[in-house]
């Protein structure tokens, strides 16, 4: 076994409901703009990766409030304040771990197995996901590979083949820990194993090519998935 690599929203911690969406109405709200994502339309707008492409998807399913000259640096804008909303509440220790990611980060560590995070959420989302969350014990074993690093966002497979191009990995022997379709989707394009833990939004979705499909990692006595069983899943 090369690596184990982590998405972040969603496998790291729970953070689409209760984090982002809160953190994109909050920016609305702080533009003056007469927009709110209820937890069913973010469920919705969930169906396309990245911040910025959900802002786009959602502005021309309804109105745009700007005209298409100014879209660009106006989305550019409304990002960036959605982005530092969420990363104070990141910093308020508001959303914890789920459960087993730091149990399974600390077997992985001791194995000596490289780790990493790939995520279409913005660079510094992800950043304090891993700085804060995780702590200065886990987060120097965590390459992240994020945001706009690469253009097109999952499914298509370009974040997980960066990561193993960077990293000089057999995809082969990459087992990705994803909770979404699109995010499977993305995994095995690069022609990498993965594991799904569902979270509030997926629990539903086809995941058909799953190596296993878990309701999450687990601790102690519920522990579902060890660092045993990832390298069992790769025959390692």
């Amino acid at each position: 076994m090369q690596a184990l690599i982590f998405d972040c929203d969603g496998v790291l911690v729970d953070t689409e409901r209760d984090g982002h969406r809160v953190a994109f109405n909050r920016a609305f709200a702080a533009k003056g703009l007469d927009h709110e994502w209820t937890v069913e339309r973010y469920g919705v707008l969930l169906g396309t990766a990245g911040g910025k492409e959900r802002l786009r998807r959602h502005f021309d399913e309804t109105e745009w409030p700007v005209a298409e000259t100014e879209r660009k640096g106006f989305i550019g804008d409304l990002h960036r304040l959605k982005t530092d909303i969420f990363v104070r509440l990141i910093e308020s220790g508001g959303l914890p771990l789920r459960s087993g990611v730091a149990r399974l980060m600390d077997e992985a560590i001791e194995a000596g197995v490289t780790m990493a995070v790939c995520s279409t959420s913005d660079e510094r989302a992800v950043s304090a996901i891993v700085n804060v969350l995780l702590g200065p014990d886990r987060a120097p074993h965590l390459s992240v590979f994020a945001g706009d690093m690469v253009g097109p966002k999952k499914p298509d497979p370009a974040i997980y083949n960066l990561a193993s191009q960077q990293l000089g990995l057999d995809p082969s022997q990459c087992l990705v820990v994803e909770d979404s379709q699109i995010g499977l989707g993305a995994a095995l394009a690069a022609g990498m194993n993965c594991v799904i833990t569902t979270s509030a939004y997926t629990a539903n979705q086809d995941f058909t090519g799953a190596a296993r499909v878990l309701s999450e990692l687990g601790d102690g006595d519920g522990t579902r998935l060890s660092l045993a069983e990832c390298r069992a899943l790769l025959g390692a």
